[in-house]
């Protein structure tokens, strides 16, 4: 590709621009049907919304990151660090909200009849994911403090990064821990589906399996995206602590670069999520529709028959209370 520096940033550029093209009318789309569609929020709805937010922040940085690979940045230093944060943001939310959803869907399966769900605990959720993304967000700042020669942004980050090893037993050890608790829930979705299956053969929602697929295509793309970064990341982080020779290093860092690709991609991937939180709320929202409707067409019946019926008995009174008249009329004239 023309205008590319190497391979990798034809790769970038092969990611980047379908993320983006795509991805901005997708959320778009999304917040719109949220916000003017969907009527009866739920938990669902809730881990929407802070997906669409979530990406919506890579969305604003990938630009920044296509424009900085190999070139100075001459932004900045403190915008280089607010969309490096965005990024790493973006990833660590996505990761967090996903386990999320899967318990949710987990508890919503397998205790059905206890009221440990609500709007409001989805709420204190999240609150609770976005403090912690923005509050352990502060290391990215540092990134680049030390480097008194050319700045650079999203790469070359100062030596004093690759010493801090608290750093990445935190990014590593959320991700596994997040990894082990989306793999049990998944397979424990999966074998509850399997059994309400055996139990309703005749369900064809359980027969097509759609749930499970679902399930399991959101788990492939989790691990997909994901896993390949923090390999990349924890053999990169060894080199540097090493000295490993400067050739491995690069190679390294361009798997480094590779791998935040395809973590990327789950932003498209969301999209699949959207598609089904949404079509599931609009559905059941016309189920509301067409039962308030027939609720009011039954009342609005039962209205006009009680009032035909209060017309009728009220014309056969007028009718007696007439005729009764009559006869009155009849008997004061032949009296007389």
């Amino acid at each position: 590709m023309a205008g590319c520096s190497d391979w990798v940033e034809c790769l970038q550029f092969g990611f980047y621009i379908p993320i983006l093209t795509a991805g901005f009318p997708l959320n778009m789309a999304a917040l719109w049907q949220l916000f003017f569609r969907v009527r009866r929020w739920n938990e669902s709805t809730v881990y929407l919304l802070n997906l669409v937010i979530n990406d919506c922040l890579l969305l604003l940085a990938l630009p920044f990151k296509l424009m900085a690979y190999h070139r100075s940045w001459k932004l900045g230093h403190f915008s280089c660090s607010l969309f490096e944060s965005f990024v790493y943001v973006n990833m660590y939310g996505s990761i967090l909200l996903s386990v999320c959803i899967s318990v949710d869907r987990y508890v919503a399966l397998q205790f059905p009849f206890r009221h440990l769900r609500s709007k409001r605990k989805a709420v204190c959720i999240c609150a609770v994911v976005w403090s912690l993304l923005f509050g352990f967000s502060y290391p990215v700042y540092d990134f680049h403090r030390d480097n008194s020669n050319e700045s650079y942004c999203f790469q070359n980050f100062s030596s004093n990064t690759w010493k801090k090893q608290w750093l990445i037993v935190c990014v590593e050890c959320v991700f596994w821990s997040s990894t082990v608790i989306m793999v049990l829930c998944s397979v424990h979705v999966v074998k509850i589906l399997h059994d309400l299956r055996k139990r309703n053969s005749n369900d064809a929602k359980l027969r097509n399996n759609k749930s499970v697929k679902i399930v399991l295509s959101n788990l492939v793309v989790f691990l997909l995206c994901f896993i390949p970064y923090h390999i990349a990341v924890l053999l990169y982080f060894y080199g540097k602590q090493n000295s490993i020779s400067l050739d491995v290093i690069n190679e390294l860092r361009k798997f480094v670069h590779v791998s935040l690709c395809l973590s990327s991609f789950n932003c498209l991937a969301d999209a699949i999520c959207y598609y089904h939180i949404l079509k599931e709320n609009l559905q059941i929202a016309q189920q509301d529709a067409r039962a308030n409707t027939l609720t009011q067409h039954t009342h609005t019946h039962t209205a006009h028959t009680l009032e035909t019926h209060y017309e009728e008995q009220k014309s056969t009174e007028q009718k007696c209370y007439t005729k009764h008249e009559c006869v009155q009329n009849d008997r004061i004239y032949n009296d007389t």
